[in-house]
C-alpha cells in the first residue's frame, strides 16, 4: 500500500433560487416571491424548504436587479433555524429567468457539483423530495426532475396568434395523458451539465428558457423524473394562496411545523 494519502475532491450542493419576477398573475404589490404566507415572506419559505436538506450546504437566492440589498435584509430579518443552517448568498438578478439563474451559477464556488435550481413559488416542497433529486443526481443522473402525473385530461391547440386574441380555441389534438407528467422544482443537475447548457443556448430568443431541464434536453442529456409531491404546487394565483396556508395550518397540527 502506498504511503501517499489518496486526493479527495471536495463536492458539495447548492440550490439556486432565482426570484427576480414580478409574479403579474398574483395581482399588483410586491413581486411574487415576496409575498407573505402564514405571515412570512414565500421566498423565506422556498429557502428554508432547501436549507432544510442536510446535503445542501450552500443556497444562492438572486434577487431583482435593483433589490439585492432588499432581499439581504429581508432574509437576514427572518433566519434559517433548525440545523446548522446553510449558507445564503444574495447576488442581483436578470432581466429573464435564465440569465437569472446563469447569474446564480456563476457565483457559485468551485467545490459545488450538485446544484438544484428551484421556483421561489413553490415554497412548502417536503424535504424528502429535494434529498430525492439530490440522492439521484448523485447516483449519476445529470439531470433529475421530480413530477407527478396529470389528473385532467390536456388538450392541444393552435397558437393565440391563429384562434385570435381572447375568441375560441380550436382543438388540434389530446395528448395521452398517461405519457404526460406535470413538473415541478427543485430540478437537480449535475453541475458540468447544467453549466454546459446555459453556456451553449445563453442566447436563446425571447424570455428565454423557462425550464433548465429542457435545456439539458436540448443539449442531448438524458433528464429522468422522479416523484413530486402535492404540496410542491406553485403559487401563482391567488386562491393557490389560500390552498398554501391550508397546507401551513395542517402542518402546524400534525408535525408541529
Amino acid at each position: 500500500m502506498s504511503d501517499r494519502a489518496t486526493a479527495v475532491t471536495p463536492s458539495r450542493t447548492a440550490a439556486v433560487i432565482p426570484a427576480a419576477g414580478r409574479g403579474v398573475r398574483l395581482g399588483p404589490g410586491a413581486p411574487k416571491a415576496l409575498r407573505a404566507l402564514n405571515g412570512t415572506p414565500m421566498l423565506v419559505h422556498a429557502v428554508r424548504a432547501m436549507a432544510a436538506s442536510r446535503a445542501v450546504s450552500l443556497v444562492v437566492v438572486v434577487a431583482p436587479p435593483d433589490g439585492a440589498a432588499e432581499v439581504r435584509n429581508l432574509l437576514d430579518a427572518h433566519p434559517l433555524g433548525g440545523h446548522t443552517p446553510a449558507e445564503v448568498l444574495v447576488v442581483p438578478g436578470g432581466t429573464t429567468r435564465q440569465e437569472s439563474v446563469r447569474l446564480g451559477l456563476a457565483a457559485l464556488p468551485a467545490d459545488v457539483d450538485v446544484v438544484l435550481v428551484h421556483d421561489a413559488a413553490r415554497p412548502l416542497v417536503p424535504v424528502d423530495t429535494v434529498d430525492t433529486v439530490i440522492a439521484t443526481v448523485r447516483g449519476g443522473a445529470p439531470a433529475v426532475v421530480p413530477a407527478l402525473p396529470l389528473a385532467d385530461t390536456v388538450k392541444q391547440v393552435e397558437p393565440r396568434a391563429v384562434a385570435g386574441e381572447g375568441g375560441p380555441e380550436r382543438v388540434t389534438g389530446t395528448p395521452e395523458r398517461a405519457l404526460l407528467r406535470a413538473v415541478q422544482t427543485p430540478q437537480g443537475f449535475d453541475r458540468r451539465t447544467l453549466d454546459a447548457a446555459h453556456e451553449k443556448f445563453a442566447a436563446a430568443e425571447g424570455e428565454g428558457a423557462t425550464d433548465d431541464a429542457g435545456m439539458v434536453e436540448r443539449l442531448g442529456e438524458p433528464v429522468v423524473l422522479v416523484p413530486g409531491h402535492e404540496e410542491a404546487f406553485k403559487v401563482t394565483r391567488p386562491l393557490d394562496l389560500v390552498l398554501a396556508e391550508a397546507v401551513l395550518a395542517r402542518r402546524r397540527a400534525t408535525d408541529g411545523f
